[in-house]
């Protein structure tokens, strides 16, 4: 027995038979080995596949589940079923704070609002055109002025109305402070159908909180978002145009004339309005002056655009159209020349608007050439004749709405009615207005 253990102690007095046993065994073991693990890969493979298919099956039976819960539960009686839109677009129920913006729904050609039911038995209203081009109520928005501008130079390519138009005048105040001959321009425009006029102020900001016009005034809201405006200076042309444009926001303003708060009217409203309306031709001063205060003027540094023999000088107090405000508003081409180059004693509210009248012959062939606004330059100087309370007597007012016994053109006829507004008059010339003027001129 010991022998028997030595030898297999012992490697090298091992038989070659049990040698060859030894290998046998170890091979058989590492082969059956292999088989194992090939054995677990292929069982793990199969469980992978089984749970997978069960879980696509479980997805497709939830889904089923649940779109068969939604038809049931749509198909009660107690739901609602809508009809289709009746305009590719759906009217969304609006927000309190979106009710002042409006939408345009095609298909709804009629000018009436009507009203349709949603899902929660509510109406919602449909915009109509009237709502679509009503005027902003609110003339202090926060438009930047090259917003206000884009926004007030869009110009519809058809020219017919789809709906009956009652063309308003725009009364545009530029003004230093509040209208301080406010009361007068009520009467003038007391008991007139709002839906022949528009008033708009422009004045400097830091006077907007002080000088509140009363709340039956037609000055009360309407001053428009407003910068400090220096007189003579280039910001004027700015204002002027600030004002056009917030006018010309609303559709129905045909005509525009600018005045200031030194300026009375010398007719009663249905005289002015009739006069403007039916005029066909624009009211601005434009003339060719030589000398220091013409030509002198004109920087050479604005050739090409502008050339010295097409120059003008006039009033900036006029009377125009909507078709030339827009322009007006919308000029790229020389409007930067005059903020460049005419400045300081170049006063280009004098000769801006005169100029461009001059280049575009389009709009200087139907105008008259004559401002609607009666100033006394017989003093000389830089500045016209003030009027103050003493100044102020019927005939005056008389010899003002003559004018001085001369004639002008109107529609191709002369007339004696060449000026419908006279200005400069102070502020302490209102009481002896408002005593002579409402039974003079035929207010109310």
């Amino acid at each position: 027995m010991k022998n028997q253990y030595q030898k297999l102690q012992n490697p090298s007095s091992v038989s070659t038979d049990q040698k060859t046993i030894l290998s046998s065994l170890k091979i058989s073991t590492q082969s059956n080995l292999l088989k194992l693990i090939v054995f677990l890969c292929i069982l793990f493979f199969m469980c992978g596949l089984f749970t997978g298919n069960i879980w696509s099956f479980y997805q497709k039976s939830f889904s089923l589940n649940l779109q068969f819960t939604q038809f049931t539960s749509n198909s009660s009686p107690s739901a609602t079923v809508q009809p289709p839109p009746s305009s590719p677009l759906e009217i969304l129920p609006l927000h309190q704070n979106q009710l002042d913006q409006v939408m345009l729904i095609p298909g709804n050609s009629s000018v009436d609002n009507s009203t349709t039911a949603n899902n929660n038995n509510t109406t919602t209203s449909r915009v109509g055109l009237s709502e679509y081009i009503k005027p902003p109520q609110n003339l202090m928005h926060d438009m930047k002025d090259e917003e206000l501008l884009w926004r007030a130079s869009m110009v519809p390519k058809i020219e017919e109305f789809p709906y009956k138009v009652t063309p308003k005048v725009a009364f545009m105040f530029l003004t230093r402070g509040g209208v301080t001959l406010g009361p007068l321009w009520d009467k003038f425009f007391n008991g007139v159908d709002t839906n022949l006029y528009s008033v708009y102020v422009h004045s400097n900001p830091s006077y907007n909180e002080t000088i509140i016009p009363p709340e039956n005034s037609v000055f009360n809201g309407r001053t428009i978002p407003s910068k400090e405006v220096r007189w003579g200076s280039f910001n004027m042309i700015e204002a002027e145009r600030r004002l056009l444009a917030n006018a010309l926001l609303d559709l129905s303003n045909q005509r525009f004339i600018l005045l200031s708060e030194a300026c009375i009217p010398l007719y009663n409203f249905s005289t002015v309005y009739s006069y403007v309306i039916n005029s066909t031709k624009t009211f601005i001063e434009s003339y060719d002056l030589p000398g220091g205060v013409g030509r002198g003027r004109y920087s050479p540094r604005m050739r090409p655009q502008i050339s010295l023999y097409q120059w003008r000088k006039g009033s900036q107090w006029f009377e125009m159209d909507r078709e030339l405000a827009t322009e007006i508003i919308a000029d790229r081409t020389y409007f930067p020349l005059f903020g460049k180059f005419c400045k300081s004693s170049c006063y280009g509210d004098e000769h801006y608007i005169p100029t461009f009248l001059n280049i575009n012959k389009a709009f200087s062939e139907r105008n008259s050439y004559r401002t609607l606004t009666w100033v006394d330059w017989a003093k000389g100087g830089p500045h016209p004749t003030k009027f103050t309370r003493t100044d102020v007597t019927v005939e005056l007012l008389e010899r003002l709405r003559n004018g001085n016994g001369t004639k002008c053109e109107y529609n191709g006829e002369k007339t004696d009615i060449c000026h419908l507004f006279a200005r400069k008059f102070i502020p302490n010339t209102l009481d002896r207005l408002l005593r002579f003027a409402p039974k003079l001129m035929g207010f109310n």
